[in-house]
C-alpha cells in the first residue's frame, strides 16, 4: 500500500500488484518528482480501472492478471466509463494514467501487456480554441509547477504563460524573444515583432517581468544577448512542441478540454478584456490583427458582449 491515505491501493488486488503499485507511487514521487496533487489524481484514476478489472474478471487482480487482459477487455473499461457519463476529457487522461502505470511495469520487467497500447485514447470533439475562465487560468498557472522536471523548467514555462496570457503573444512571438528583450518588472511596454514581421508595442504588466526575470536567475545555459530567450532542457532554444505537451498534460491534469492550448491563452487573454470592457479597436492593436473582423472572429464576442462595449463607448448609446 502507499503511505499517504489520498495515495493508498483501495482497489482489490494481489499482493503482488499492490508492491508493484506502492513502488510506482514512489518512482513518482522520487525519481518522477511528481507533487502530491499529481500522485492522488494518478491513483484516482488507477484505483477506478483496478476496481473494474477485479469486477470484471471476478476477482482480485495481480500482475499476470493485468498481463493477460485483451484489447476487448480494456474496451470494456472505456465502455463503462462512458456509460457512466463521465466526460472523454476525464477517461482520457485515466487511460493516459493506465499507460503510464503499465508503461513502468514493463521498463521493471514485472509485466508487459501491449492492448494496453493497441488502444486508442478516446477522440475529444476538435474546436476552435475557446478562451479558459479566469479560475482556470489560475489553475493552469498553479499546476505547471506541479508538472516541470525542474524548478527552472517551471519558471520558464509560467514566463511564457505570462507571455501569452499577460500581453497577449501569440507562442511564435514568446518565443522568438531575444534575452536582450526580455521584460523587466519596471517595464511598461514590450515591443513584440508579430506576423509579416510587424511590430507591435504592448503594455506589460510588473508579474510578466517579475516572471521573466525569475527564469533568468535560474536558468543554467547561457544567454547570450541577441539568441533566444527560453530554451530547453538541453540548451537549445525551447520549441512550440513542448509549451503544446505542456499544456497536454496540464489539461490531463485538470480535466480540462483540448481547447486548453497555448493559442487558448492569448485567446483567453483577449476575452477576458472584452468581458471587463476593453475596447475592441484596442485589443485588435494588443493582438497584431489587421482586421477588426478578425478580432470579433477571434474572441466570439457575443450580444451581451458587444452591448457592454457599445454601451460604454458610444455616445448615443446613453441617449
Amino acid at each position: 500500500m502507499a503511505g499517504a491515505s489520498g495515495l493508498a491501493l483501495t482497489a482489490p488486488a494481489r499482493d503482488d500488484l499492490q508492491q508493484a503499485y506502492a513502488d510506482w507511487q514512489a518512482w513518482l514521487a522520487n525519481e518522477k518528482q511528481a507533487s502530491a496533487h499529481t500522485r492522488n489524481a494518478y491513483a484516482r484514476d488507477l484505483n477506478a480501472f483496478l476496481a473494474f478489472v477485479s469486477d470484471h474478471l471476478g476477482d482480485a487482480p495481480g500482475l499476470r492478471d493485468l498481463e493477460t487482459l485483451s484489447v476487448a477487455d480494456i474496451r470494456a473499461w472505456l465502455a463503462a466509463r462512458a456509460a457512466q457519463g463521465l466526460q472523454r476529457s476525464s477517461t482520457a487522461r485515466a487511460m493516459s494514467t493506465v499507460r503510464n502505470f503499465f508503461t513502468w511495469l514493463a521498463r521493471q520487467g514485472r509485466a508487459e501487456n501491449p492492448a494496453v497500447k493497441a488502444v486508442k485514447m478516446p477522440r475529444l470533439p476538435r474546436h476552435v480554441p475557446k478562451a479558459l475562465s479566469e479560475s482556470e487560468t489560475r489553475k493552469v498557472l498553479d499546476a505547471v509547477e506541479e508538472l516541470a522536471s525542474a524548478p527552472w523548467v517551471a519558471k520558464r514555462d509560467v514566463a511564457v504563460m505570462l507571455l501569452l496570457y499577460g500581453c497577449g503573444l501569440r507562442v511564435g512571438e514568446a518565443l522568438s524573444l531575444t534575452r536582450r528583450e526580455a521584460p523587466k518588472p519596471e517595464d511598461e511596454i514590450l515591443v513584440v515583432t508579430g506576423k509579416g514581421n510587424k511590430q507591435r508595442r504592448v503594455p506589460l504588466l510588473p508579474i510578466v517581468g517579475q516572471a521573466a526575470q525569475a527564469y533568468i536567475a535560474d536558468c543554467p545555459h547561457i544567454l547570450p544577448a541577441e539568441e533566444p530567450l527560453f530554451r530547453g532542457t538541453r540548451g537549445g532554444p525551447l520549441s512550440a512542441r513542448r509549451m503544446q505537451e505542456r499544456l497536454q498534460q496540464i489539461r490531463g491534469l485538470l480535466g480540462l478540454s483540448d481547447s486548453a492550448t497555448p493559442h487558448a491563452l492569448r485567446h483567453s487573454f483577449a476575452t477576458h478584456l472584452l468581458s471587463a470592457g476593453g475596447d475592441l479597436r484596442a485589443i485588435q492593436e494588443l493582438l497584431g490583427h489587421a482586421s477588426l473582423a478578425t478580432t470579433q472572429r477571434y474572441t466570439a464576442v457575443d450580444t451581451s458582449g458587444l452591448s457592454r462595449v457599445y454601451e460604454k463607448a458610444h455616445p448615443r448609446a446613453k441617449s
